[in-house]
């Protein structure tokens, strides 16, 4: 057989992602090793651009995709956290504690109005804000975690416990009432003026703290019976693939794209039905595209993050810095004997400007993020200092990616 002909038949293997090694080996297996001298050449060159080219790691759909419907809703509610040893909100400064407690104990049948409201110190009370997440599919009498925070001026809500409070949604209505002993992972002591403090101590959280009194309905289907599946990051490519792949799995026509980020599924009718279609798409394996060149600069921390398609031009460099330091140095002036004089504090001040001479440093064309960082390195910038090296690049047309300042 034509050397060239075998390297037809191999190539099936190699797109499968079969290793160099075993394409060498299922080549040597053919007859007629006359020619084996040339064979063994491309089967080298072969195994070469295997090595070269950059293995892609296929996700699953479930990893890159959210289905339209489906999805959390928060909650919140107002109460009072009872039991604290001391580290309660002051009432003079927080006013609606005193109100809060007041009309519960109202509900209660407690009666307490007039100067006795006015009056009440309450160093045990603490009023809190209550938050949840009410999940998707949630039935009535199922349990949810709730976190409780102080919303006035107490030390900490350790030890205390968190009196009925109702939790709406944004419709205003009731959906979860919650109840129970909050647990604070921080700690903290003060003694004669002084303290100490581990983690945070405004802020607990009660697990399966809340009951479910009514439930979301989530509608899967739209009309006529799709499924709309939306793309965690807007890609046509990536789109295409996972319709691609869905067609391939359930046959042509199951996916088909309504805009950029959307597509529709041809799901079963039947709800039973759907729950084992829904699993088996996805786990389908899907290579994303690769995302477009980018560069992130954070200006509040000085943090520089840049992907793997980042590419750098030629491009010549050249970085100082300037630094200003102010020597302040207090001297005391005395008066003169029986002047009637009062001593004074003068002070004297010595300014320093100091630059430091930027050479210019030439910085290679990089094709991957190892070079670009590398060339970066070269001019010696600290990470502050590189947020307006990049900018003038980028203003130059030396740096091949999408700027971001967030």
């Amino acid at each position: 057989m034509n050397p060239a002909l075998r390297l037809l038949c191999v190539l099936p293997l190699w797109r499968r992602r079969a290793s160099a090694p075993s394409l060498i080996a299922a080549a040597l297996r053919w007859p007629r090793p006359g020619a084996r001298a040339m064979w063994r050449a491309g089967c080298a060159a072969l195994a070469l651009l295997a090595g070269v080219v950059p293995a892609a790691h296929a996700e699953r759909i479930k990893d890159l995709v959210s289905i339209q419907g489906v999805r959390d809703n928060p909650l919140i509610g107002y109460g009072l956290v009872v039991g604290l040893d001391g580290t309660g909100d002051q009432t003079t400064q927080t006013p609606f504690t005193t109100q809060a407690l007041t009309n519960m104990l109202s509900n209660l049948g407690v009666s307490v109005g007039g100067q006795a409201a006015n009056n009440m110190q309450l160093k045990n009370v603490a009023a809190v804000m209550v938050t949840a997440t009410l999940p998707p599919f949630v039935r009535p009498g199922e349990a949810i975690d709730v976190t409780v925070s102080s919303l006035g001026n107490a030390q900490s809500l350790r030890g205390g416990t968190l009196l009925m409070t109702p939790l709406k949604g944004i419709d205003g209505q009731v959906y979860a009432i919650s109840q129970g002993n909050v647990l604070v992972a921080g700690a903290g002591a003060r003694a004669n003026g002084s303290s100490v403090q581990i983690n945070q101590l405004a802020v607990g959280r009660i697990s399966a703290g809340a009951l479910v009194e009514r439930a979301v309905q989530t509608v899967l289907t739209q009309n006529g019976g799709d499924l709309h599946i939306e793309l965690n990051d807007m890609d046509y490519d990536t789109e295409q693939r996972i319709i691609v792949a869905v067609n391939r799995a359930f046959g042509d026509g199951t996916a088909s794209a309504l805009d950029g980020r959307t597509v529709a599924v041809r799901a079963p009718l039947d709800p039973s039905q759907q729950v084992a279609f829904l699993a088996r798409m996805e786990s389908l394996d899907v290579t994303p595209a690769r995302a477009p060149a980018r560069v992130i600069v954070n200006a509040r921390t000085g943090s520089v993050v840049m992907n793997q398609m980042v590419q750098l031009e030629n491009c010549a460099v050249a970085h100082g810095n300037l630094s200003v330091v102010i020597n302040t140095t207090p001297s005391v002036s005395q008066p003169a004997p029986l002047s009637n004089g009062t001593t004074a504090v003068t002070r004297q001040s010595q300014i320093q400007v100091r630059q430091e001479n930027g050479s210019l440093n030439v910085l290679n064309a990089g094709a991957n993020l190892a070079d670009v960082v590398k060339a970066l390195n070269a001019v010696g910038a600290t990470p502050a200092d590189l947020i307006s090296i990049l900018q003038s690049i980028k203003a130059a047309g030396a740096l091949r990616a999408d700027l971001q300042i967030i």
